[in-house]
């Protein structure tokens, strides 16, 4: 980070960021996750735009949808992401919250079986829930699970929230020519390990939410190379607003690419359209 210039703004963010970040880890657990719950609902997300973005998609993908109901559902998606982001950092409370939670799900079995066959698995997920939450539910299993991530544009944040997700265990690669090496390094080498899917990427054109949307093909020519079981997976929220289910669903048939990811595009908006205020409508994915 020495050799790049400084960039006061980014910094100031920054510390804004992480001083809230403090206050709330200074907190009990559950008071602390429905702080900064409320406060993306309520005052980060109408600040930094992300509640007129989550309306607009909102409004594009069911302009039909009574208005009252499309702010209702941006209104719980800003909460999730608050409580995620918080959930993320409090890394030793939320792994022993998830080590009690027993997974369920076809994909169960087919994981543990890639395993004992020292085979690899990605398993694969959208930006819904919490996917941490599975993650650490089988982390706490004993399996070892890396993971790709994008690196977020202000460097400064950047720096501590991927310390943050190394803490969950296994190791992380940021998106990029090293840390894809990386990351098939580690798939080779009979590894599971995790993407997300549901981002705007250079990709195939797929509908999601009956839009077509630019999907990163990555997950499903990555498994079809290495012969790994491509399984969806999701951790999602329970109505106390603090626990979660996890479900690993059964692997994906290996065909095409295209096909494939399809597959996964369809599995979570089965997901997004039973809980609609736990996906990320924040994100710009239909660009």
């Amino acid at each position: 980070m020495s050799d790049q210039p400084f960039q006061p703004l980014a910094y100031a963010q920054n510390l804004v960021v992480r001083g809230l970040i403090g206050l709330a880890l200074s907190l009990p657990y559950a008071w602390r996750v429905a702080m900064m719950g409320a406060l993306m609902r309520r005052v980060i997300g109408p600040l930094a735009g992300y509640k007129r973005r989550a309306m607009d998609n909102l409004a594009m993908i069911w302009p039909q949808m009574p208005l009252n109901q499309r702010r209702s559902i941006a209104g719980q998606a800003l909460d999730n992401a608050g409580r995620t982001l918080i959930e993320n950092y409090s890394t030793a409370d939320f792994t022993a919250r998830q080590a009690s939670v027993t997974p369920t799900g076809a994909g169960l079995a087919a994981l543990a079986q890639a395993q004992a066959e020292n085979r690899p698995v990605i398993l694969v997920s959208g930006h819904f829930g919490n996917y941490e939450a599975a993650r650490a539910a089988l982390v706490a299993r004993g399996y070892t699970i890396g993971g790709l991530y994008r690196p977020m544009t202000n460097r400064y944040f950047n720096a501590h929230y991927v310390r943050t997700m190394q803490a969950f265990g296994g190791p992380i690669f940021p998106q990029g020519r090293a840390g894809t090496a990386g990351f098939v390094r580690h798939l080779k080498s009979a590894g599971l390990l995790v993407l997300l899917f549901d981002q705007h990427a250079a990709g195939a054109k797929i509908s999601f939410l009956g839009r077509p949307a630019h999907t990163a093909l990555s997950a499903a020519e990555l498994a079809l190379r290495y012969n790994a079981d491509l399984i969806p997976f999701y951790g999602t929220r329970q109505p106390d607003g603090l626990s979660f289910a996890v479900e690993l669903e059964a692997p994906i048939p290996h065909t095409s690419p295209e096909d494939m990811t399809t597959a996964l595009t369809r599995s979570l908006e089965a997901r997004i359209l039973a809980h609609p205020g736990q996906w990320f409508w924040i994100h710009r994915r239909w660009k």
